[in-house]
Order: C-alpha cells, then sequence, then structure tokens
C-alpha cells in the first residue's frame, strides 16, 4: 500500500519521498488510519518492521500549533531514543516539529534547559523520565499520545513500575500506543489497565519471523566455535556482521580474538561508557567495522540497517531474544542469514526457539581449512582488483627491481598471502561457558527492577525432563540434510 492512501497530508507525504520511503510496510499501513482515527492500537512487531514511522507519521499530523508537550514516546536504550528522536525530526522537519530526547548517562541539567522550549513531542527512556517528572522540569498535562515502543524488553530490563508511573503522570491523554516484538501477559496486562478498546495490529507469524532470513545451526563443542566462526567469516564474506556473546567477558575476549586474526571488529556492553558505545556503533553505521560483537543488553533496540549476517556464537537462554537478534538482518526487503552455534547440552534451547518462531534451523555443515583459505584468497583478489584501480607509476621502479630477483608468480603469491589471514597462526583461547540449565519453556524470569545493568545473567530451574530432551536428540546428526556452508550472493 502507497503512503498517499493511508490519509496523510502533503508535507508529511513530501518528508516521506525525501526518505526514500516508497510504500508502507505492513505494520504501518495498518496502524497509520487507526492512529489518525485517534483510537487505541497494540502492534506486534519486531524492530526493522518501521514502528517508528507507524507510530510517529500520525503523531506528527496531529501536533497542533502550541507550546506544550503533545506526546510522550517511550523507548528502551538511549540508543533507540536517539535514533527515534532523528528520525522524527527528519519526518516532522517541513512542520518544524519541535522534538526532544531525554535519557540516562546524559548531563540532566542540558536536559533541563533544553525543556524550557517545551517540544512538542518527547522521546525517553523510563528512568530518565520519571527524573523530570519528579523534578517537575516536563509537564504531561496536555500530551495527547503515548507511545510505549519495545515493550517487552522495557518489561525484560525492569520498567514497567517506571512505565506504569509515567502514564498515571498522563491521565489527560487521548491515545496509547503500545508495540512489541512478543506480547509475554504482563505486556497485556498494561494493555487492559491503561487502553481504552485497543484495536489489534498483529504482524503474521511468517512475518514476525523474517521469512528473508535464512536461519542456520552448527553444532559444536565450546571449544571448536571460535575457529569454526572464523572460517565461516571467511567463507560467507559479511558485509556487515553482528556477533552475539552471552556475558561481557565473552565480548571482550570474541572482540581481541577477531582483532588478533586480522578483522575489523569492535565489540560494546553493558561495561562501556556511553561516549564509546556511541562511537563504536557510529563507525558500524557508517561501514568503518565489518564486524560488531555486542551482548543482548547493549544492542537492543539498535536499528541498523545493512546487516547481512548475525552469528549467535551463545545461543540465547529464551525465544524472545533469539527474535530479537536475528532481527538485525534481513530488513527492507533484503535478505540475511543468521547462524547459531549449539553445544550438545543446548539442545533444548534450540528446540524451544523453533517452537516459538516456527521455523527449524537448517544444519550446517562447517567449512574446512581449504574452503576459508579459498573465502580468504577471493576477498584478497577483490583488494587487489581495487588498488589497480589507483596510480600505481611511482611503484615501477621497485616493482622491476623485485622482478629482476623473483619470479612474477612467487611476488604475487607472496602479495596473496600477506592479504589472506592463516587461522592456524594465531592461537585464540576463549574462556569457556558452561550451559545455562534448560527451563523448559524457554521464557526469563528476571522481571524485576534490574534496569539492563547487567548482561551477565543467571537463570534459576531446572526442567525435569531436561534428561528427556537430550536423550531424544542422540539422533540429532540424522536430522535432514546438512547445509554446506553459505557463500552469500553478492549484487
Amino acid at each position: 500500500m502507497k503512503f498517499s492512501e493511508l490519509g496523510l497530508n502533503d508535507a508529511l507525504l513530501k518528508a516521506i519521498k525525501r526518505s526514500g520511503f516508497e510504500e508502507a510496510t505492513p505494520i504501518q499501513a495498518e496502524t497509520i488510519p487507526l492512529a489518525l482515527e485517534g483510537k487505541d492500537v497494540i502492534g506486534q512487531a519486531q524492530t526493522g518492521t518501521g514502528k517508528t514511522a507507524a507510530f510517529g507519521l500520525p503523531i506528527l499530523q496531529k501536533l497542533e500549533k502550541k507550546k506544550a508537550i503533545q506526546a510522550v514516546i517511550i523507548e528502551p536504550t538511549r540508543e533507540l531514543a536517539i535514533q527515534t528522536q532523528e528520525e522524527l525530526f527528519r519526518l516532522g522537519r517541513d512542520e518544524h516539529a519541535h522534538v526532544q530526547v531525554v535519557y540516562g548517562g546524559a548531563d540532566i541539567g542540558r536536559q533541563i534547559r533544553s525543556l524550557k522550549h517545551t517540544p512538542a513531542i518527547l522521546v525517553g527512556t523510563p528512568g530518565r523520565l520519571l527524573d523530570h517528572l519528579k523534578r517537575k522540569t516536563i509537564d504531561l498535562s496536555e500530551v495527547k499520545t503515548v507511545v510505549l515502543d519495545e515493550a517487552d524488553e522495557m518489561l525484560d530490563m525492569g520498567f514497567i513500575q517506571d512505565i506504569e508511573s509515567i502514564l498515571n503522570y498522563s491521565k489527560n491523554r487521548e491515545q496509547t500506543l503500545l508495540f512489541s516484538a512478543t506480547m509475554p501477559k504482563p505486556i497485556l496486562r498494561i494493555g487492559e489497565k491503561f487502553m481504552h478498546d485497543p484495536e489489534i495490529v498483529r504482524i503474521k507469524a511468517k512475518e514476525l519471523t523474517a521469512d528473508l532470513i535464512d536461519q542456520y545451526f552448527v553444532r559444536a563443542k565450546e571449544s571448536e566455535k571460535f575457529d569454526i566462526m572464523c572460517r565461516l567469516i571467511d567463507v560467507q564474506g559479511p558485509d556487515l556482521a553482528v556477533v552475539f556473546g552471552r556475558t561481557k567477558r565473552r565480548v571482550d575476549e570474541l572482540t581481541r580474538g577477531l582483532q588478533a586474526r586480522g578483522y575489523n571488529a569492535a565489540g560494546i556492553h553493558g561495561d562501556l561508557s556511553q561516549a564509546r558505545r556511541m562511537s563504536v556503533l557510529k563507525r558500524f553505521r557508517e561501514g568503518k567495522l565489518d564486524i560488531l560483537v555486542a551482548t543482548d543488553v547493549a544492542a537492543r533496540g539498535l536499528d541498523i540497517s545493512g546487516v547481512t549476517h548475525v552469528y549467535n556464537y551463545d545461543i540465547p537462554q529464551d525465544p524472545d531474544s533469539y527474535v530479537h537478534r536475528i532481527g538485525r538482518t534481513g530488513r527492507a526487503g533484503q535478505n540475511g542469514i543468521s547462524v547459531t552455534f549449539v553445544t550438545p547440552n543446548e539442545i533444548g534451547y534450540m528446540r524451544t526457539i523453533e517452537q516459538l518462531t516456527k521455523k527449524k534451523m537448517s544444519p550446517l555443515r562447517p567449512p574446512t581449512d581449504d574452503q576459508a583459505l579459498h573465502g580468504q584468497l577471493k576477498q584478497a583478489k577483490a583488494e587487489i582488483e581495487n588498488l589497480m584501480n589507483g596510480d600505481l607509476g611511482k611503484y615501477e621502479d621497485d616493482a622491476n627491481e623485485l622482478l629482476e630477483n623473483y619470479s612474477a608468480l612467487d611476488l604475487v603469491s607472496a602479495f596473496l598471502k600477506n592479504l589472506s589471514k592463516d587461522a592456524s597462526e594465531v592461537k585464540v583461547k576463549i574462556t569457556p561457558e558452561k550451559p545455562l540449565p534448560y527451563k523448559g519453556n524457554g521464557r526469563r524470569n528476571n522481571h524485576g527492577r534490574g534496569r539492563g545493568r547487567n548482561d551477565n545473567r543467571h537463570y534459576r530451574g531446572r526442567n525435569n525432563n531436561h534428561r528427556d530432551h537430550n536423550r531424544k536428540d542422540r539422533n540429532f546428526r540424522g536430522r535432514g540434510n546438512k547445509h554446506d556452508f553459505v557463500i552469500k550472493k553478492k549484487d
């Protein structure tokens, strides 16, 4: 469906065209007309499906020319809050919409001074919004619309009480919009308590689990995973890749290991300063980094386009996290690939994930060292072709001198050896981590107030049928035909 069919004004249609959007995504096509009518909406859609425009365009169209906060958008993370503010600013530029963002970790004094100009739209994280409300530096009495974005993430990060407090501060609101990738009961209870006859917009399961993403798993021992992942990266040649690790220590070790082997990689997790995290993300978005290594908490809510591959070095402990992880790729109609490393004791986790996504991961055969070398040489030859396009005249004298002493074949072979990476020459040790006990239903049990500070989550409880799960999976190797390594098709 085209945006021109959704009842949007000419100024917004012009901004949409300027942004390069042509047709509305399913969540946009279904949500925008309902939101323009003033109805409450519960939308089930994952990050990357166009939710920001789905709620942002109706808000921008209904803004009145008065000095008051008319809409509040609550986001789980600083990064997503900033991205939302930036997108709303771009879409509302022709209507001179004043959009401000507030989040923790930034100078609250500077935020207070900026708030004196009274933005029409306020975007923020729950904790910082509540700080401003308690300080009475913001007034929500004239707010018409409140948006809860990535509601399940805010639930997992312990923000539910803050969200309820913010909703109580905005009692005069006329509309509440809630978006979530999954719909656990606490999220549905928010809808029952704070929304009036909400319309349900649910993206079909096949769309929710991203049909454009080819989902694979590699069965490997803990000690084998790093070398296999490096060989896969060599063979698949991702343009942009995200590697997920379970803990901060894991992210640090993976980052150092990848860098030692010559990959252009950097890591983010909760212990890094906000400035450092933003710097790494900026480099990744600009294509100056090839591989981003991250914990779930650090990568939540990140809206990064162009990611071609997601590698789950550690299998996530619940299906919701898996959906969010693989949602980093397969966006905007582009194909993506996810590869999940599974140790023998983690088969139960994978089964639970497959039940939620309603899609089985295909077994993937790890590439051999020779295949990995072939992939590296392919990349090296591409680099040489790029170098050939430059001015090489000033190197001719030295080149002729080398040719007098060595054959052209030997020189090119030496050059290729220098450009490629022999993984066996660089030993990397990744500290082993025990798989966490399988809980059976795959849900996390950490809805307390954690604010997402701890990436090293621990899960308690063991399903009594855990041994049965392992017993049933003894014939795991025979399940389906194993795929060979995947070479990404480039345009």
